[in-house]
Protein backbone atom coordinates (compact mmCIF):
# COMPACT_ATOMS: atom_id res chain seq x y z
CA UNK A 1 0.00 0.00 0.00
CA UNK A 2 2.92 1.95 0.74
CA UNK A 3 4.34 2.24 -2.68
CA UNK A 4 1.08 2.26 -4.56
CA UNK A 5 0.73 5.89 -2.00
CA UNK A 6 4.74 6.76 -3.41
CA UNK A 7 4.26 5.87 -6.60
CA UNK A 8 0.99 8.47 -6.71
CA UNK A 9 2.28 11.00 -5.06
CA UNK A 10 5.35 10.67 -7.75
CA UNK A 11 3.32 10.44 -11.11
CA UNK A 12 3.32 13.48 -13.10
CA UNK A 13 -0.21 15.51 -12.98
CA UNK A 14 -1.86 16.08 -16.10
CA UNK A 15 -2.82 19.43 -16.63
CA UNK A 16 -6.17 20.75 -15.76
CA UNK A 17 -9.30 18.97 -18.17
CA UNK A 18 -6.90 17.05 -20.14
CA UNK A 19 -7.99 13.38 -20.29
CA UNK A 20 -11.54 14.80 -20.88
CA UNK A 21 -11.57 15.55 -24.48
CA UNK A 22 -15.48 15.14 -24.67
CA UNK A 23 -16.35 17.19 -21.73
CA UNK A 24 -14.18 20.02 -23.09
CA UNK A 25 -15.60 19.67 -26.81
CA UNK A 26 -19.03 19.56 -25.42
CA UNK A 27 -18.31 22.70 -23.78
CA UNK A 28 -17.02 24.64 -26.85
CA UNK A 29 -19.98 23.31 -28.62
CA UNK A 30 -22.35 24.47 -26.00
CA UNK A 31 -20.70 27.78 -26.27
CA UNK A 32 -20.66 28.33 -29.58
CA UNK A 33 -24.26 27.53 -29.50
CA UNK A 34 -25.45 30.07 -27.39
CA UNK A 35 -23.51 32.20 -29.24
CA UNK A 36 -25.31 31.57 -32.00
CA UNK A 37 -28.72 32.33 -30.68
CA UNK A 38 -27.65 35.46 -29.13
CA UNK A 39 -26.59 36.58 -32.25
CA UNK A 40 -30.08 36.05 -33.36
CA UNK A 41 -30.85 38.62 -31.06
CA UNK A 42 -28.88 41.46 -32.72
CA UNK A 43 -29.09 44.67 -31.38
CA UNK A 44 -32.30 44.00 -29.15
CA UNK A 45 -30.76 41.17 -27.61
CA UNK A 46 -32.04 37.93 -25.99
CA UNK A 47 -33.14 37.60 -22.25
CA UNK A 48 -31.63 34.38 -20.36
CA UNK A 49 -34.97 32.83 -20.12
CA UNK A 50 -34.81 32.80 -23.87
CA UNK A 51 -31.48 31.76 -24.38
CA UNK A 52 -31.74 28.81 -22.41
CA UNK A 53 -35.26 27.52 -23.72
CA UNK A 54 -33.81 28.25 -27.15
CA UNK A 55 -30.76 25.98 -26.38
CA UNK A 56 -32.46 23.46 -24.33
CA UNK A 57 -29.88 24.22 -21.70
CA UNK A 58 -30.94 24.88 -18.04
CA UNK A 59 -30.65 28.93 -17.08
CA UNK A 60 -27.72 28.43 -14.46
CA UNK A 61 -25.73 26.44 -17.18
CA UNK A 62 -26.59 29.19 -19.70
CA UNK A 63 -26.17 31.53 -17.19
CA UNK A 64 -22.30 29.85 -16.71
CA UNK A 65 -21.08 30.38 -20.20
CA UNK A 66 -22.82 33.71 -21.00
CA UNK A 67 -21.00 34.88 -18.41
CA UNK A 68 -17.83 33.27 -19.91
CA UNK A 69 -18.56 34.52 -23.13
CA UNK A 70 -19.00 38.25 -21.30
CA UNK A 71 -15.54 37.64 -20.17
CA UNK A 72 -13.83 37.40 -23.47
CA UNK A 73 -15.94 40.53 -24.79
CA UNK A 74 -18.06 37.83 -27.18
CA UNK A 75 -21.03 39.15 -25.40
CA UNK A 76 -22.02 41.86 -23.36
CA UNK A 77 -25.08 42.87 -21.50
CA UNK A 78 -27.27 45.92 -21.82
CA UNK A 79 -26.93 47.44 -18.62
CA UNK A 80 -31.00 48.69 -18.38
CA UNK A 81 -32.70 45.88 -20.16
CA UNK A 82 -30.43 42.92 -19.00
CA UNK A 83 -30.51 41.23 -22.39
CA UNK A 84 -27.47 39.63 -23.79
CA UNK A 85 -26.10 40.55 -27.38
CA UNK A 86 -22.87 39.84 -29.39
CA UNK A 87 -19.81 41.91 -28.47
CA UNK A 88 -17.15 43.74 -30.08
CA UNK A 89 -14.92 40.84 -30.06
CA UNK A 90 -16.39 39.03 -32.73
CA UNK A 91 -17.20 41.60 -34.89
CA UNK A 92 -13.25 42.24 -34.51
CA UNK A 93 -12.85 38.49 -35.22
CA UNK A 94 -14.91 38.77 -38.44
CA UNK A 95 -12.73 41.61 -39.73
CA UNK A 96 -10.05 39.14 -40.30
CA UNK A 97 -11.88 37.24 -42.94
CA UNK A 98 -13.05 40.33 -45.10
CA UNK A 99 -13.02 38.47 -48.33
CA UNK A 100 -14.50 35.72 -46.72
CA UNK A 101 -18.27 35.91 -48.18
CA UNK A 102 -17.25 35.11 -51.49
CA UNK A 103 -21.13 34.63 -53.22
CA UNK A 104 -21.84 38.16 -51.84
CA UNK A 105 -19.10 39.30 -53.82
CA UNK A 106 -20.58 37.77 -56.86
CA UNK A 107 -23.83 38.58 -56.55
CA UNK A 108 -23.97 42.20 -55.20
CA UNK A 109 -24.02 43.78 -58.75
CA UNK A 110 -26.72 41.16 -60.11
CA UNK A 111 -28.97 41.66 -56.63
CA UNK A 112 -28.21 46.05 -57.25
CA UNK A 113 -29.60 45.26 -60.72
CA UNK A 114 -32.64 42.79 -59.55
CA UNK A 115 -33.77 45.66 -56.38
CA UNK A 116 -33.55 48.53 -59.51
CA UNK A 117 -35.69 46.87 -61.42
CA UNK A 118 -38.12 45.60 -59.17
CA UNK A 119 -38.07 48.58 -56.71
CA UNK A 120 -38.62 46.19 -54.03
CA UNK A 121 -36.14 44.98 -51.09
CA UNK A 122 -34.10 42.49 -52.08
CA UNK A 123 -32.23 39.80 -49.37
CA UNK A 124 -29.36 37.70 -49.96
CA UNK A 125 -28.64 34.74 -47.56
CA UNK A 126 -26.55 31.40 -46.69
CA UNK A 127 -27.11 28.47 -44.85
CA UNK A 128 -24.85 28.80 -41.78
CA UNK A 129 -25.10 25.37 -39.66
CA UNK A 130 -28.61 25.17 -38.49
CA UNK A 131 -29.85 29.01 -39.49
CA UNK A 132 -30.40 30.63 -42.48
CA UNK A 133 -28.35 33.78 -42.30
CA UNK A 134 -28.81 37.23 -44.29
CA UNK A 135 -25.16 38.71 -45.90
CA UNK A 136 -26.52 41.46 -48.30
CA UNK A 137 -29.37 44.10 -48.74
CA UNK A 138 -30.51 45.98 -51.98
CA UNK A 139 -33.00 48.50 -51.69
CA UNK A 140 -35.12 48.87 -54.49
CA UNK A 141 -36.57 52.78 -55.60
CA UNK A 142 -40.16 52.08 -54.40
CA UNK A 143 -41.47 54.70 -51.87
CA UNK A 144 -42.17 52.05 -49.15
CA UNK A 145 -39.44 49.73 -48.78
CA UNK A 146 -39.92 46.36 -46.40
CA UNK A 147 -36.85 46.11 -45.01
CA UNK A 148 -38.34 43.05 -42.85
CA UNK A 149 -34.25 41.57 -41.63
CA UNK A 150 -31.04 43.32 -41.41
CA UNK A 151 -27.70 42.28 -42.71
CA UNK A 152 -26.34 39.83 -40.27
CA UNK A 153 -30.49 38.60 -38.93
CA UNK A 154 -30.46 34.95 -38.46
CA UNK A 155 -33.22 32.64 -38.49
CA UNK A 156 -33.21 29.08 -37.95
CA UNK A 157 -33.96 27.06 -41.28
CA UNK A 158 -37.54 27.40 -42.37
CA UNK A 159 -38.52 30.36 -40.59
CA UNK A 160 -38.72 32.25 -43.93
CA UNK A 161 -38.74 31.72 -47.37
CA UNK A 162 -35.03 32.15 -47.78
CA UNK A 163 -34.53 29.51 -44.97
CA UNK A 164 -37.31 27.12 -47.06
CA UNK A 165 -34.94 27.98 -50.59
CA UNK A 166 -31.95 26.71 -48.23
CA UNK A 167 -34.03 23.50 -47.17
CA UNK A 168 -34.90 22.93 -50.56
CA UNK A 169 -31.62 21.92 -51.51
CA UNK A 170 -30.58 19.58 -49.51
CA UNK A 171 -30.90 15.82 -49.04
CA UNK A 172 -34.68 15.01 -47.69
CA UNK A 173 -33.33 13.10 -44.58
CA UNK A 174 -30.42 16.16 -43.74
CA UNK A 175 -32.79 18.97 -43.81
CA UNK A 176 -35.91 16.92 -42.28
CA UNK A 177 -33.21 16.42 -39.21
CA UNK A 178 -31.99 19.69 -39.06
CA UNK A 179 -35.79 20.81 -39.10
CA UNK A 180 -36.62 19.13 -36.17
CA UNK A 181 -33.33 19.99 -34.62
CA UNK A 182 -34.80 23.42 -34.64
CA UNK A 183 -38.17 22.52 -33.54
CA UNK A 184 -38.38 24.58 -30.39
CA UNK A 185 -37.01 27.95 -31.80
CA UNK A 186 -39.64 27.21 -34.93
CA UNK A 187 -42.69 26.74 -32.87
CA UNK A 188 -41.21 30.23 -31.07
CA UNK A 189 -41.68 31.82 -34.65
CA UNK A 190 -45.25 30.36 -34.80
CA UNK A 191 -43.87 27.57 -37.31
CA UNK A 192 -44.26 23.68 -36.96
CA UNK A 193 -41.97 21.07 -38.39
CA UNK A 194 -44.76 20.09 -40.26
CA UNK A 195 -45.12 23.12 -41.81
CA UNK A 196 -41.89 23.79 -42.95
CA UNK A 197 -41.15 20.29 -44.51
CA UNK A 198 -44.55 20.68 -46.03
CA UNK A 199 -43.34 23.92 -47.49
CA UNK A 200 -39.74 22.43 -48.81
CA UNK A 201 -41.25 19.83 -50.29
CA UNK A 202 -43.36 22.75 -52.65
CA UNK A 203 -40.19 24.32 -53.07
CA UNK A 204 -38.30 21.61 -54.67
CA UNK A 205 -40.71 20.57 -57.39
CA UNK A 206 -41.81 24.67 -57.62
CA UNK A 207 -38.80 26.11 -57.92
CA UNK A 208 -39.42 28.73 -55.63
CA UNK A 209 -40.75 29.86 -52.18
CA UNK A 210 -43.54 31.94 -52.07
CA UNK A 211 -45.06 33.48 -48.70
CA UNK A 212 -48.22 35.46 -48.98
CA UNK A 213 -47.84 36.81 -45.66
CA UNK A 214 -43.98 37.65 -44.85
CA UNK A 215 -42.40 38.57 -41.33
CA UNK A 216 -43.92 41.27 -40.87
CA UNK A 217 -48.22 41.72 -41.21
CA UNK A 218 -49.02 43.37 -44.90
CA UNK A 219 -46.18 42.09 -46.47
CA UNK A 220 -45.46 38.72 -49.09
CA UNK A 221 -42.13 37.36 -49.89
CA UNK A 222 -40.97 35.43 -52.28
CA UNK A 223 -37.89 33.38 -52.44
CA UNK A 224 -35.46 31.42 -55.07
CA UNK A 225 -32.18 29.16 -54.41
CA UNK A 226 -28.42 29.82 -56.20
CA UNK A 227 -27.02 26.63 -56.89
CA UNK A 228 -23.07 26.81 -57.89
CA UNK A 229 -21.14 25.74 -60.40
CA UNK A 230 -21.82 21.67 -59.58
CA UNK A 231 -25.44 22.33 -59.18
CA UNK A 232 -25.30 22.46 -55.12
CA UNK A 233 -27.41 25.23 -53.38
CA UNK A 234 -25.17 28.38 -52.03
CA UNK A 235 -27.43 30.76 -50.92
CA UNK A 236 -31.10 31.83 -51.49
CA UNK A 237 -32.32 35.32 -53.27
CA UNK A 238 -35.81 37.08 -51.91
CA UNK A 239 -38.09 39.93 -52.32
CA UNK A 240 -40.09 41.61 -49.27
CA UNK A 241 -42.88 43.99 -50.23
CA UNK A 242 -46.31 44.91 -49.68
CA UNK A 243 -48.77 42.18 -50.40
CA UNK A 244 -50.34 44.29 -53.21
CA UNK A 245 -46.93 44.56 -55.14
CA UNK A 246 -47.06 40.66 -55.39
CA UNK A 247 -50.49 39.66 -56.83
CA UNK A 248 -50.80 36.93 -59.37
CA UNK A 249 -49.22 38.66 -62.39
CA UNK A 250 -46.72 40.43 -60.89
CA UNK A 251 -45.33 37.22 -58.90
CA UNK A 252 -44.70 35.89 -62.47
CA UNK A 253 -42.59 39.30 -63.58
CA UNK A 254 -40.53 38.95 -59.83
CA UNK A 255 -40.41 35.30 -59.93
CA UNK A 256 -38.74 35.59 -63.95
CA UNK A 257 -36.51 38.62 -63.13
CA UNK A 258 -35.30 36.85 -60.18
CA UNK A 259 -34.34 33.44 -61.94
CA UNK A 260 -32.73 35.41 -64.56
CA UNK A 261 -30.53 37.14 -62.00
CA UNK A 262 -29.78 34.37 -60.15
CA UNK A 263 -28.59 32.76 -63.81
CA UNK A 264 -26.27 35.11 -63.84
CA UNK A 265 -25.10 34.33 -60.37
CA UNK A 266 -24.65 30.85 -61.05
CA UNK A 267 -22.90 31.67 -64.51
CA UNK A 268 -20.72 33.54 -62.79
CA UNK A 269 -19.35 30.83 -60.07
CA UNK A 270 -18.90 28.78 -63.01
CA UNK A 271 -16.44 31.06 -64.84
CA UNK A 272 -14.72 31.45 -61.69
CA UNK A 273 -14.66 27.90 -60.84
CA UNK A 274 -13.11 26.99 -63.74
CA UNK A 275 -10.47 29.70 -63.86
CA UNK A 276 -9.34 28.25 -60.27
CA UNK A 277 -9.43 24.63 -62.27
CA UNK A 278 -6.58 26.25 -64.88
CA UNK A 279 -4.36 27.81 -62.10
Amino acid sequence: MASKARAARSAPRRPAGEGEPAAGAQSVRRALAVLRLVATGQDRGLRLTDVAQMSGLTAPTAHRLLKVLMDETAVEQDPDSRRYRIGHEITLLGLARPGGLALRTVAESYLSALAAQLGDTVFLSVKHGADSVCIGRYLGSHPIQVLSIDVGARRPLGASVSGVALLSGMAPREAAALTQANAARLQGLGRSVKQVMTSVEAARRQGYVFAAQGVMPGTSALAVPITDASGAVVGAISVATLSGRLDRERLKIALSAMQSQVARVTQRLRELARARTRS
